[in-house]
């Protein structure tokens, strides 16, 4: 085992504080300001603690860990560790890795900072890659590399069952979603490295179920190399409702027999933007 390589994430991957240990794995946690009171995902803000907030009309505005809070992490793990792989958010969604970028510049190069455009399930994926990078002998440089090169070897399709949020938030108009809720649109977003894009509306559930799973299988066979389990990693990631997402996955088995398919909630600083009710399908390519 490499201990000399720490492997850092933030909690936008999903990966909570309890799954990190097992993991062997380091997790900043996202800051909040909910009602301008201040918040750490999964240290004092749960799922079930966030919804309650947010359904109940809260003002929730995400931010980026603060300087001081990523540097004391690095500074204790450097005490025990030679070097460090730091994995945030995707660059285009958050100013946080641009932070941490300029952070690492004191560190002499015991910090690299991978810039990889991930987020959610796909950023979890990069960080048990990094272990897995690890374990077969690369440093920090060679492992923020080889995340860099893979980086877009991953997509992510998102039906959201509300467009509140998305106008709340000023990522789409008012008259685009007071036109999609009147219709009873289900948008399906897309994440494909840097931006979150809308890529189609389903009329209904199970329509927008379709066209995410066509979407995907197209990913696998057009720009991974094949849908087949040795070389896809399936996710599924859900905003609130565990038992739609149960279900989704069910759903997705039938469809893609012989895959493991790991499902995880949405990372709150994600959930926020986009409302409950949201299911997500992701894959990446296995790394070889």
């Amino acid at each position: 085992m490499n201990k000399k390589v720490a492997i850092v994430t933030d909690s936008n991957s999903g990966i909570t504080q309890e799954q990190a240990k097992e993991l062997g794995v380091f997790v900043l946690p996202m800051p909040f300001m909910i009602d301008e009171v201040s918040y750490f995902e999964d240290i004092d803000l749960d799922q079930k603690g966030f919804y309650e907030k947010l359904e109940g009309g809260a003002d929730v505005i995400t931010s980026q860990p603060s300087p001081d809070s990523v540097l004391t992490l690095w500074k204790e793990i450097l005490e025990n560790y030679e070097e460090i792989v730091h994995i945030p958010m995707s660059s285009g969604l958050s100013g946080s890795c641009q932070s941490a970028m300029m952070l690492a510049e004191d560190f002499d190069g015991k910090v690299q900072v991978v810039n990889n455009q991930r987020i959610s399930v796909t950023q979890r994926q990069s960080a048990l890659d990094a272990v897995m990078l690890k374990e077969r002998g690369m440093n920090a440089v060679q492992i923020k590399e080889a995340l860099e090169v893979d980086k877009f070897n991953s997509s992510i399709y998102i039906m959201l069952d509300t467009l509140y949020y998305l106008k709340k938030g000023g990522r789409i108009t008012p008259a685009a979603a007071a036109i999609g809720t009147l219709l009873k649109l289900k948008p399906v977003l897309q994440i494909q490295g840097e931006k979150l894009d809308a890529f189609a509306k389903a009329r209904t559930t199970g329509q927008g179920k379709s066209i995410m799973l066509n979407a995907i299988r197209n990913d696998m066979e057009t720009r991974f190399g094949g849908a087949t389990a040795d070389n896809i990693w399936l996710e599924v990631a859900y905003t609130k409702d565990e038992q739609a997402a149960e279900q989704f996955v069910q759903e997705i088995q039938k469809e893609f027999p012989g895959f493991d398919i790991v499902c995880n909630p949405l990372s709150l600083s994600v959930a926020c933007h986009i409302g409950p009710g949201a299911l997500a399908i992701a894959c990446c390519k296995k790394m070889k």
